[in-house]
């Protein structure tokens, strides 16, 4: 019998959550096979057999593991099951009852479990009524029959109507860093927020002109992010000190912009970083967010994914909020909050135009930024962003072309 013990993840973690066995007690496992996936407070990451045996756990989903204790025993001297040694014969699907819609019907964003998803799926039922109550969002068959008892009613976790139920939940190590980060920020920094709004005309006109023809050429769609990654990295370089981190008694100034993503996760809020950005094409920019999205949404991100970052960029506007005072992620000097595009009347040249306009802001802290460079910053963001030409040199090209 071996023992799986946790792995060292870092310097500071001291413990992790369980988040899910991907092994069954008692299964044979191969040796390299994953086995559990396990989540420190800076990343999640996966555990491996170290043997191949049969797996007995040792701890439960959901519980917080010392770094060093056992998570799991291998009994490498049992011999392994003849359905293991070679992988069953197909066996032909039994024809789904008349009255039952195939599972597909479902969108393929939903989770819901085998029994739910055959449910919607004959009644046709709009998952976007039903409050899932299973492990990581998953509807359950449960959920789906109170949607279908309750129509028009909407109903918490799967509970009877004018229910007064609390259900306490320990929180994650994720949901706990993030709290320590956040607070740790309003007590140590000396925050203000400028605001900014930018007309996205140009934006969206060259979106509209060149989308198709850079996800041919570059296997991407063209976002806003890369536009707005590309103008705070130019900024960044002309107001050096947004770039800049306070350490003890001096300041670090970095001549480079990694620039971290806020990105949303049904565990929680995290901040990868693109390394570089300054460095970087459009195309590479958005090939980027999309790695570092994919691997937040699946739980895949590392340590180094979430380290080193200069300069945040946050995006609210895709949950349709409006205007906001994001807040600093230390040890970073200032984050960037970008908001939900609206056609508002704006006074052009003496005439009334309906423009589709973003309101900015910039947090900053005041410690090491001023007003007037915070404000530079932003007004430079702005610029750029309207005079997408300027992305190109970080100049106008005519005054450059006259060396103006």
């Amino acid at each position: 019998m071996i023992s799986i013990k946790v792995p060292t993840v870092g310097e500071s973690i001291t413990e992790v959550t369980l988040l899910k066995w991907t092994k069954a007690e008692g299964a044979w496992v191969e040796r390299d096979e994953v086995i559990a996936e396990l989540e420190s407070e800076k990343a999640t990451f996966e555990v491996n057999a170290e043997q191949a045996g049969i797996l007995f756990h040792k701890a439960t989903e959901g519980d917080s593991i010392l770094i060093g204790d056992v998570l799991a025993d291998i009994d490498e001297t049992a011999a392994k099951p003849a359905q293991a040694e070679a992988p069953a014969a197909p066996v032909a699907a039994a024809p789904a009852p008349a009255s039952q819609a195939p599972v597909t019907a479902v969108p393929n964003n939903v989770k819901a479990t085998p029994v739910a998803a055959a449910i919607i799926a004959d009644k046709k039922v709009d998952t976007a009524q039903i409050k899932a109550s299973g492990y990581a969002g998953k509807i359950t068959k449960i959920d789906v029959l109170d949607a279908l008892n309750n129509p028009g009613k909407i109903q918490f976790a799967g509970q009877e109507l004018f229910s007064r139920n609390v259900r306490p939940e320990k929180m994650s190590n994720l949901r706990k860093t993030i709290s320590r980060r956040l607070v740790e920020a309003k007590n140590t920094t000396a925050m203000l927020t400028t605001f900014n709004e930018v007309d996205m005309t140009a934006i969206m006109q060259i979106r509209k002109q060149f989308k198709d023809k850079f996800k041919e050429a570059h296997g991407v769609n063209l976002g806003f992010m890369s536009f707005f990654a590309k103008a705070c990295a130019i900024a960044l370089t002309e107001w050096p000190s947004v770039n800049a981190f306070i350490d003890g008694d001096q300041l670090l100034y970095h001549d480079y912009a990694d620039i971290s993503i806020a990105v949303s996760t049904p565990r929680g809020l995290t901040v990868p970083v693109i390394r570089n950005v300054e460095s970087l094409s459009m195309a590479e920019i958005e090939k980027s967010v999309i790695v570092l999205a994919g691997k937040a949404r699946d739980s895949k991100l590392t340590a180094e994914d979430l380290t080193g970052g200069t300069f945040t960029i946050t995006n609210g506007g895709v949950f349709g909020s409006l205007m906001s005072t994001p807040i600093i992620n230390i040890p970073q000097s200032a984050i960037l909050g970008m908001h939900k595009i609206q056609d508002r009347p704006m006074a052009v040249n003496g005439e009334v135009k309906i423009l589709p306009m973003m309101y900015l802001a910039l947090s900053y802290d005041h410690r090491i930024i001023d007003g007037r460079e915070s404000v530079g910053f932003l007004v430079r963001v702005k610029e750029l962003l309207e005079n997408p030409a300027l992305l190109l040199i970080g100049k106008d090209p005519v005054a450059s072309l006259l060396e103006l």
